[in-house]
């Protein structure tokens, strides 16, 4: 088998992270480290992002590893700690990068079922994700599944997390911009009151939303930014708030824009104010497949062990990953990354960090579903 040190180049990456649609460095460790497999790789559509398949005839199936970083500082004490200032690997996808390619040394050195097309993504941090790009370029041509891996910092090494239907969310950005004359707050009959119609907004535009969508979709609107206004005696002309709907149900996302659009204009009608609503579609939910996930299950008690499945929860964080699965069929899975009986943490944050024996089970997974995914689909 090819010598390849999976800890080793995760931690290369760890270390040189780089940010959406830059990920220039990381795109050409990839096209080397897969060449010299005695593989034919490509770089996608612009400057970032690899396509490469492996084998020759029979059924396809892709798997699909994240490479960009976020935009935040690197706060670990580590030899492999970021060196670029304000970004850092947060969310795992330098985990995901080496373990696909300690699966694609492996996957080069045997005959397969079929064929596995490496699919090393740039820009899923972004909104709507590097994935529509990856697509336009062709990763999902002649694909019947696809499959992807997510480390996951609540769960143990060790164990694999696997579920039917909806695993993640849809995410949406709302920016709602209020304008009115303002004025004196001695006076507030004589304005336009930005300010009480921004808090009519804060609580009564999720609380109306729970009464016109299925609850059964799981619809989700949290506020992150109100803005108005710096003096105590003075009601400002302008003020803004910003947030995220997040949303299990595919009907309730699809209907999501125009009804928050309609509900603001509503709220604030009575005060007089002009709201402008900018509504930005983001992901859709991650919705796996019942058949990709029996395939996942069966890779994991052969390869891993019984004990190493479980059942993983729904998130309401947003994975660009769907937009696989709006084309073809196939299902993603939670890598445990967390040192068993260490404190749970998450990602996104500058002390993420992983327990790296998760990283030869990440391969042995992805080597076996590869497998088992042909298998299913050759029968």
């Amino acid at each position: 088998m090819n010598h390849f040190d999976v800890a080793a180049v995760r931690r290369d990456l760890h270390a040189h992270p780089e940010l959406a649609f830059g990920e220039t460095r990381t795109t050409s460790l990839i096209m080397g480290h897969l060449e010299s497999f005695g593989l034919r790789p490509e770089v996608l559509a612009g400057d970032t992002g690899v396509l490469c398949d492996i084998g020759t005839g029979g059924p396809l199936i892709a798997l699909r590893a994240d490479i960009d970083a976020l935009p935040l500082a690197d706060e670990k004490s580590v030899p492999y700690r970021s060196t670029v200032e304000g970004v850092c690997h947060g969310c795992g996808h330098d985990a995901h990068t080496a373990i696909l390619l300690g699966a694609a040394a492996a996957l080069a050195e045997h005959p397969l079922p079929g064929r596995v097309r490496l699919v090393f993504q740039p820009a899923e941090e972004t909104v709507p994700g590097g994935a529509t790009k990856a697509i336009a370029a062709g990763a999902l041509d002649g694909v019947a599944q696809i499959y992807a891996l997510h480390c996951d910092p609540r769960l143990d090494t060790g164990k694999v997390g696997t579920r039917v239907g909806a695993i993640t969310a849809a995410c949406d950005h709302i920016d709602v911009q209020l304008a009115g004359s303002g004025g004196h707050t001695a006076r507030p009959h004589l304005t336009q009151d930005v300010v009480y119609a921004l808090g009519r907004l804060i609580t009564d535009l999720p609380g109306l939303l729970s009464r016109r969508v299925d609850p059964r979709a799981a619809l989700s609107l949290v506020w992150g930014a109100a803005e108005a206004g710096r003096a105590a005696n003075a009601i400002p002309m302008s003020g803004s708030l910003r947030g995220t709907l997040r949303v299990f149900g595919r009907d309730a996302w699809d209907a999501a824009g125009p009804l928050v659009t309609t509900l603001v204009e509503q709220i604030v009608a009575p005060c007089g104010v002009t709201a402008t609503t900018r509504y930005t579609r983001g992901v859709p939910p991650v919705v796996n497949s019942a058949a990709a996930v029996a395939v996942q299950r069966t890779a994991i008690r052969e390869t891993l062990g019984r004990p190493a499945l479980v059942d993983t929860e729904q998130s309401m964080g947003g994975e660009d990953f769907a937009w696989y699965l709006d084309e073809v069929p196939g299902a993603l899975a939670r890598l445990g990354v967390r040192t068993p009986g260490a404190p749970a943490f998450d990602l996104h944050q500058g002390t993420f960090d992983i327990d790296e024996r998760a990283l030869g089970i990440g391969v042995r997974y992805t080597i076996a579903l590869a497998y088992e995914a042909l298998r299913a689909l050759a029968s």
